[in-house]
């Protein structure tokens, strides 16, 4: 059984999942960010102060993965908050399909990432599962690139839905699906 704040181990590949000080670790978690989603130094810097700020703001928690003392992955998320800048962005394309109600009273994937040698193992699922399993709202949603990925393969699994695509970020040269999911997710 996993306990939110308490350290889980995989056994089969040594991974431990636990709670994760990321103002502590950003750079670390950042440099396997780099590694997973393709960073250059330029927008690791500009991430650093965003994750910094984040975990500033009420509920936020971290998870990291790590194996022989190595960080290999991590999750962060809150409750989502309408006037954050992602919510005020992704809003609109929700209310066009008819699904801003999802931005109240939702635990938010803000970052999951795993380094390219630990994905295909579970670790991403385990970080997801897991921080998930410790929120108090009834439902989860998140971003991710859209296009046909093992990310939106693994967020399909636990039982996301598309909630709107083709969203544009600001500065983001990809359109992203915005996705949610009941909690607790699926544990296919």
């Amino acid at each position: 059984m996993r306990l939110p704040g308490h350290a889980h181990r995989r056994q089969a590949d040594d991974i431990v999942i636990g709670p994760l000080d990321l103002s502590a670790h950003v750079d670390e978690a950042l440099a396997v960010q780099a590694v997973a989603f393709g960073l250059g130094p330029d927008e690791v810097a500009v991430r650093r102060q965003i994750v910094l700020r984040h975990m500033t703001y009420p509920g936020a928690r971290a998870l990291g993965a790590t194996t022989a003392g190595t960080l290999v992955g991590f999750v962060y998320g809150m409750p989502n908050d309408r006037t954050h800048w992602w919510s005020t962005v992704v809003e609109p394309y929700l209310r066009a399909q008819g699904h801003d109600r999802w931005l109240d009273d939702s635990f938010v994937i803000t970052e999951l990432h795993v380094h390219p040698r630990y994905q295909n193992r579970g670790v991403g699922r385990s970080l997801i599962t897991t921080i998930t399993d410790g929120a108090v709202e009834p439902r989860s949603i998140l971003s991710a690139i859209d296009v046909d990925s093992p990310a939106r393969g693994l967020y399909h699994s636990l039982g996301y839905e598309d909630l709107a695509r083709q969203v544009l970020f600001p500065s983001a040269p990809k359109p992203y699906a915005v996705m949610g999911a009941p909690l607790p997710l699926c544990r296919r």
